[in-house]
């Protein structure tokens, strides 16, 4: 058994590496580690879902835990279930990948990713029910027939997650802005449409139609252009670009322009420092955020508190602290006194209140929230990326560039927690210097840990 859970989850080739079988052992790894009586399961749009989802709800269902099947719902919708209904379950997807792809990600029964400690346990099991026979499945003390656990569906729980997003937002019922939303044909197709015209808003929603082949294909958080291609052919006010699962979004100002997580997240909080409502007047931000943002956060007195990348972290971070707004710059923003982790829809009905509130030319606020310093990221798919750490070569590499940039710039290199890769970003007031030191770590990253098998 090679997957390992990732920033995000379990993730690989549905029906390859990602099989039926072992779906159906996480379901039974998970339910000993997450005990309860029942055990919520959702998926996004993608062909394999279904069949991920009977196999990962038999596995749970055979330790004796009722399964109660909510549908293609979002990310942050299960979430919100598991919190508010104080059961644990488990999301079927991959958010932005392509189809091919699909995942599993775990939630607690407090709506929260787990803790690595639990991960790691449960994989530990994972891997020896994968190497079991049939019949030492059967003998390892398994519930009888007579109190297996039931499989249901609650046709219900997307309404109630629904109810729940136009609750937050009841301030900007009918409002007049215009909005282009791209839903990568995904879990948000149905539940964003059903959110904004609950609220009368004029969205045009466009990539709205899954078929399970088409979520994230040309289209979604990971293809902003094409959102931004939208907005400035109808003149919108504004665009949003969904991935795959809804977790996160990527905004687009009226003039066609990209707005990332880092703007997003100064704009917010900004405006609830403003209002006296950033609790302890602090955020959190991953090891990613821009240069610019931790600046300006910095004039405006407020402290922060850095992550690594994934909003897991973030969500636990703002626990801690008592923060209540933390995010990521690929989109992940958390509003921690209303959801439990990222949440794309909230974060769109969150932007367009800001906006309609303080009357506000998107484009102008976000170019001018920041001064973000030049960035260049690259992803450098390698065979090993687990020897990452252990490479001396490139380490020497990484101090050698941050000593040239200075207090200036910044350098940070870490394996993917979701492909057989490393990430690798250097920042730096020059963009020709970014780009330069991004590059020569890049293919020294490819020698060093060997290119990927064809």
């Amino acid at each position: 058994m090679t997957l390992r859970f990732g920033t995000d989850g379990l993730r690989g080739v549905a029906n390859i590496e990602l099989t039926d079988d072992v779906a159906l052992c996480l379901g039974r790894a998970a339910a000993k580690h997450l005990r309860s009586t029942s055990f919520l399961i959702g998926a996004d749009t993608r062909q394999s879902s279904p069949m991920l989802k009977a196999a990962l709800a038999a596995g749970v269902a055979s330790e004796g835990i009722d399964v109660i099947d909510v549908g293609v719902i979002p990310t942050p919708g299960l979430a919100w279930l598991a919190c508010n209904q104080g059961v644990p379950g488990a999301m079927v997807s991959a958010s932005h990948n392509p189809y091919m792809d699909n995942g599993i990600k775990l939630l607690s029964a407090l709506g929260a990713k787990l803790p690595d400690a639990t991960e790691r346990a449960i994989e530990v099991d994972l891997e020896v029910l994968l190497e079991s026979t049939p019949m030492e499945l059967t003998n390892e003390g398994a519930p009888q027939s007579s109190v297996v656990g039931g499989i249901s569906e609650d046709l219900y729980a997307v309404e109630a997650y629904v109810e729940h997003l136009v609750a937050t937002a009841s301030d900007i019922a009918e409002s007049e802005i215009s909005v282009v939303c791209d839903c990568a044909n995904g879990a948000a197709s149905n539940v964003a449409a059903k959110v904004f015209a609950r609220l009368g808003l004029n969205v045009a929603l466009i990539h709205a139609d899954p078929n399970g082949t088409n979520i994230n294909e040309d289209c979604g958080s990971t293809h902003p252009h094409v959102v931004a291609a939208a907005v400035k052919e109808k003149g919108a006010d504004l665009g949003i670009a969904f991935d795959g699962d809804a977790d996160r979004l990527i905004a687009v100002a009226e003039d066609g322009s990209i707005v990332n997580g880092d703007r997003l997240l100064a704009l917010f909080a900004l405006d609830l420092a403003e209002r006296h409502e950033l609790a302890n007047n602090g955020v959190v931000i991953t090891i990613m955020a821009n240069l610019g943002l931790r600046r300006r956060l910095a004039e405006a007195g407020i402290a922060v508190v850095e992550t690594p990348v994934g909003d897991r972290y973030v969500a636990d971070a703002l626990d801690s602290n008592g923060f209540v707004l933390g995010g990521e710059q690929s989109g992940h923003i958390v509003f921690r006194s209303q959801a439990t982790t990222g949440d794309g829809i909230l974060t769109a009905l969150k932007l367009i209140d800001l906006l309609i509130r303080k009357n506000l030319t998107f484009s102008k606020s976000a170019a001018s929230v920041i001064a973000s310093i030049p960035q260049e990221l690259r992803t450098v798919p390698v065979r090993n990326p687990e020897r990452l750490p252990q490479c001396e070569r490139i380490w020497e590499e990484v101090e050698a560039t941050r000593q040239i940039l200075g207090s200036s710039g910044r350098v940070l290199l870490r394996a993917s927690g979701t492909e057989a890769a490393v990430r690798v970003m250097v920042e730096a007031e020059d963009p020709d210097d970014a780009v330069e030191f991004v590059e020569r770590l890049a293919a020294l990253i490819g020698k060093e840990l060997g290119k990927p098998a064809p």
